[in-house]
């Protein structure tokens, strides 16, 4: 049996591979981003020991609450950025849900550090495959940045306990503290998971202080396709990055996203002007997408690319990878990367290099 992705919201799904009306955008793109670095926090150290005594805990989640026991051996994931939660917390998944990029494993670099070697086996984003799940035999099941259907988490909850995603936030889109904060409680770490949580949003306050000229600029995240569509984001994990760092969505552009989950806006012709901001990171999808940019008269022509305020990101580029799987393992990446990229986008003289994310 395998269950189609083909419904509402996936907010982090690539852009090459669903379609466009889904959250896909919202997380892969207008999450598009951001994200990572972990060398320096306590996730590069041995893993914590988990509850010595094995005891029970009862994790609450979007159909109900999970009681799971003992350490977890065989953890599957099935969530779009569940594995890097479990690598930051020193297990490594036997099975993850692949979501964009093609990566061995479905690792990004900055997973595959921490595997050891080990590559999962694969389950793919279209469908969730129950039986390929079952063959895996799992002992434990985590979903928190899913989107289970009832169905889904019926089907799992009789093959191994199953956390799907917390109730109270949309679908895909749960912030990272929280997605750790419930894998960390399945894997019987909750201090560890405190402590890279902590550790994360530390190293976002010693950024902010670097940059204290991002306070009160405008930032805005948006993507191009290679069929020279443009679509533009507030909610995600690379919109969410932005305002962590003081920068501030541009009244104008704020404007456009209706309804409680700020779903991304495909922009028109007439509202390109609506990429105006004092930076925008442009997230690059398909080969041609740059080309499209470069060649377009209307955004050429607006400030936000005269004066060399744009961070090109390519789709397959570490940045946008970072900053889409927005995770406790990949935001110290990104919080290495694009800091000095909008510092150097933000002072509006084209002769900066902006060196492509």
């Amino acid at each position: 049996m395998s269950v189609s992705l083909n419904r509402v919201s996936l907010n982090r799904v690539s852009l090459n591979r669903v379609s466009l009306n889904r959250r896909s955008l919202l997380w892969g793109a207008g999450a598009l981003g951001l994200g990572a670095l972990v060398s320096g926090c306590s996730s590069s150290e041995a893993p914590a020991p988990a509850d010595p005594d094995g005891g029970s805990r009862t994790i609450a989640h979007k159909y109900g609450s999970t009681q799971i026991s003992g350490t977890p051996q065989r953890v599957v994931t099935v969530g779009l950025t569940d594995q890097d939660y479990l690598l930051a917390l020193g297990t490594v998944p036997v099975g993850v849900r692949d979501w964009f990029g093609d990566q061995p494993g479905a690792l990004w670099p900055w997973a595959r550090e921490k595997a050891g070697g080990t590559v999962p086996a694969v389950l793919p984003i279209e469908t969730l495959p129950i039986e390929q799940v079952a063959a895996l035999r799992p002992d434990l099941i985590v979903g928190p940045s899913s989107g289970l259907t009832q169905a889904e988490y019926d089907a799992l909850s009789g093959i191994a306990p199953t956390v799907a995603q917390p109730a109270e936030f949309a679908d895909y889109g749960a912030p990272w503290q929280t997605i750790t904060e419930m894998v960390g409680a399945a894997l019987g770490r909750t201090e560890q998971a405190a402590g890279l949580v902590r550790d994360v949003e530390a190293r976002f306050a010693q950024v902010r202080a670097a940059n204290a000229g991002f306070a009160g600029r405008t930032g805005l995240l948006a993507t191009v396709l290679e069929d020279g569509s443009y679509y533009a984001y507030a909610e995600g994990p690379a919109p969410r990055f932005l305002v962590d760092l003081g920068l501030d969505l541009p009244p104008a552009t704020a404007g456009i996203f209706t309804g409680p989950e700020r779903a991304p806006v495909g922009l028109s012709r007439e509202q390109l002007s609506l990429l105006e901001a004092d930076v925008a990171l442009v997230g690059l999808y398909g080969d041609k997408a740059a080309g499209q940019i470069a060649a377009d008269p209307v955004v050429q022509n607006l400030r936000v690319a005269r004066e060399g305020r744009i961070v090109a990101m390519p789709e397959l580029s570490t940045l946008n990878g970072a900053l889409s799987f927005g995770s406790v393992l990949s935001l110290p990446v990104a919080l290495e990367q694009a800091p000095p990229r909008i510092a150097a986008a933000l002072d509006g003289n084209p002769a900066t290099a902006v060196a492509p994310g």
